[in-house]
């Protein structure tokens, strides 16, 4: 009694699948219009994709003038091209698709002229050459937007990509003239 699917229909394609769906990161960039965000969710959905969370990156502006989103979405993989493609149909600007890559966390704190030297720029400039993104950002400047300031940034990196991310974000340090304090990495000795 039913419709469910025996296991002679693996070739059905609104079959259910058992177990066989994974998660996928897509990172996408948005005009800052009403309606965009609706416009740009609607294909993963419309394609069997299943949100899990979205990043809405409102107060950090691409280097082209977009707001970056990123979407954790899960669906059967057979499925994940077919809601790219969906995306880029509706004119969506997809950044990055792909599995869940981001499986480590570091945080480090920067101290310097944040507020003079763009802070915007410097967390793109993180998220780009770090390959890194950053979920929470808190940032005091007791001195004013002229004094010297510290921000703590928590960054999801890709696995076993903690050095490379450091070095990178130890090079825009150095140029912006800010202090990188560095998290203790486990397993290392001095």
């Amino acid at each position: 009694m039913g419709n469910v699917p025996e296991s002679g229909d693996e070739d059905d394609p609104d079959a259910e699948t058992d177990g066989g769906v994974r998660a996928y990161t897509v990172r996408l960039e948005l005009v800052d219009e009403p309606g965009e965000l609706l416009r740009a969710l609607a294909p993963i959905a419309d394609n069997g994709g299943n949100l899990l969370s979205i990043h809405h990156e409102r107060g950090n502006i691409t280097p082209r003038g977009h707001i970056p989103v990123e979407v954790d979405m899960e669906c059967p993989p057979d499925r994940f091209d077919g809601i790219v493609d969906a995306l880029r149909d509706a004119g969506v600007n997809v950044i990055q698709a792909g599995e869940e890559h981001y499986g480590e966390e570091i945080s480090v704190v920067l101290v310097g002229h944040l507020i003079e030297t763009d802070l915007s720029n410097t967390l793109s400039r993180i998220e780009d050459e770090a390959d890194a993104v950053v979920q929470d950002l808190s940032v005091t400047s007791p001195d004013g937007t002229e004094g010297v300031a510290s921000a703590r940034a928590r960054l999801a990196i890709n696995s076993g990509r903690s050095t490379e991310a450091l070095a990178a974000i130890r090079s825009i340090g150095t140029e912006k003239d800010l202090t990188v304090v560095e998290p203790l990495l486990g397993g290392e000795t001095a």
